[in-house]
């Protein structure tokens, strides 16, 4: 199976997101095909990387208000990415509350999870239902990336991917952009992640 990758776009000014390439969460992944649905899209600027996922999904769980809370149980949408050269990486992963958990670490090490008292001002997180499901916005400051990886700049390569989950919802499910070859849900397997580029 050829390799997905993806281009993700720099951009100058305001966004306009119907100019930003979409990628498909749609690999199905240890349970049965509920008909649920995702996409992302990923740009940025020389300040921000810039994040947006959507999710086709009737039945909506979202339980966890509280950070840290487990908000993989509820209707969850995840990107996972890794810089290049290293051998941790960054977990994003939000429900339709809003609720936003980070962790940062190597795999099968003790990795940590990164909060900020202004969590939703900082990362301008914001959630709303569709016709369809829901979807959120939320942006990665460069700032916020250097203080665990000093000198980064967007450019060059990440490798990463991105989930569509929900392990107590109506209709359990795991997907992901990024096909994952393993028996148990497991998404913390960067040896699965895929190559997005910086691009002009």
């Amino acid at each position: 199976m050829k390799q997905k990758t993806y281009d993700i776009k720099k951009i100058r000014g305001d966004i306009d997101w119907k100019m930003i390439p979409e990628l498909n969460i749609d690999n199905v992944l240890w349970t049965d095909d509920h008909g649920i649905r995702a996409k992302g899209q990923l740009c940025c600027d020389d300040e921000n990387l810039y994040v947006h996922m959507s999710a086709v999904e009737k039945e909506i769980r979202a339980e966890n208000t509280e950070p840290f809370s487990p908000v993989y149980e509820d209707s969850c949408l995840e990107f996972f990415f890794m810089l290049p050269g290293s051998d941790s990486y960054f977990n994003f992963e939000m429900n339709p509350n809003g609720v936003l958990n980070i962790e940062f670490g190597p795999v099968n090490a003790e990795r940590f999870f990164l909060s900020r008292p202004d969590l939703k001002k900082y990362f301008d997180i914001r959630t709303g239902r569709t016709k369809e499901g829901w979807e959120l916005y939320y942006k990665i400051p460069l700032k916020f990336i250097r203080l665990l990886c000093p000198g980064y700049k967007f450019e060059g390569e990440i490798s990463a991917n991105m989930y569509k989950c929900g392990s107590k919802t109506v209709n359990r499910h795991y997907l992901s952009w990024a096909n994952i070859d393993l028996e148990r849900p497991n998404f913390h397997c960067p040896q699965y992640f895929s190559k997005m580029y910086f691009v002009s």
